[in-house]
């Protein structure tokens, strides 16, 4: 027997917002939706998907495991991003090969440039 990767659950302080950032982000679209969590998926069925389900607190300090995202154009992606309420975040390494930001709740991911 083995595992697959089913999705990630992030906690959020509102957490029918932060699912339609995100599913707006990454062409997902909303699976359930209740008071408490919020599913959101590449398509019915498939997987990987997302969760956001209501956090009593909020989010203090750096995620341990952030979200990477491959960009087909960067400076395109970012300029999106920020638009939509994205934030960069300036704490990374230098010559990191990736850019920083965080989603409107303060969870922070990876934006790659394409891959060459």
């Amino acid at each position: 027997m083995g595992l697959r990767w089913q999705g990630t659950a992030v906690d959020a302080g509102d957490p029918a917002r932060l699912a339609r950032w995100w599913a707006e982000v990454l062409h997902f679209q909303i699976l359930e939706e209740r008071p408490d969590a919020v599913s959101i998926a590449p398509d019915q069925g498939e997987y990987p998907g997302m969760m956001f389900v209501r956090a009593p607190d909020a989010k203090v300090g750096r995620n341990r495991l952030p979200l990477e995202l491959d960009s087909d154009d960067l400076v395109s992606d970012i300029e999106r991003l920020m638009d939509m309420g994205a934030r960069h975040v300036p704490a990374q390494p230098a010559g990191a090969g990736w850019t920083l930001l965080a989603d409107p709740e303060g969870n922070e991911f990876r934006l790659f440039p394409p891959r060459r």
